[in-house]
């Protein structure tokens, strides 16, 4: 019997400072346009997020093209910017 080795597929990672305009960015993987504004669900899903003191630290989302997993980091400076505007 062959030994079988699993292998855990690692998400992709985007860090949302890294990000201009509107925070929209290609999937890293097949390239669809993941953005912000499309709540429609129509090109990603959102499958988890994570929550420290009621602030949002990070989101996991799956690219609904080709299947990938991209976990979003970043926010707290986000928030941190547009708190001191």
């Amino acid at each position: 019997m062959a030994n079988k080795t699993i292998q855990k597929i690692q998400p992709y990672s985007v860090n949302l400072t890294r990000i201009d305009g509107d925070g929209s960015f290609p999937c890293p993987k097949c390239g669809a346009v993941i953005s912000p504004e499309d709540e429609s669900e129509e090109t990603y899903r959102i499958s988890n997020t994570k929550v420290i003191n009621d602030q949002l630290v990070e989101l996991i989302v799956e690219c609904n093209s080709c299947g990938s997993t991209i976990k979003l980091t970043g926010f707290e400076t986000a928030m941190e910017g547009v708190a001191s505007e």
